[in-house]
């Protein structure tokens, strides 16, 4: 019982920490464009610069 007083502290306190991460995450637009990068990837051209 004991370890409970502990446990659920050091438990809420990571949570918090990970929402907080997450909020700081969607704020700065991480979650915006989920699906572009994978298009980018697939019609990405291919930009070499040719010698002259």
């Amino acid at each position: 019982m004991n370890a409970l007083y502990l446990t659920i502290p050091i438990a809420l306190v990571i949570s918090f920490g990970a929402f907080y991460v997450f909020l700081i995450n969607l704020k700065s637009g991480q979650y915006e464009d989920i699906e572009g990068p994978k298009y980018r990837m697939l019609f990405e051209e291919d930009k070499q610069e040719k010698p002259n």
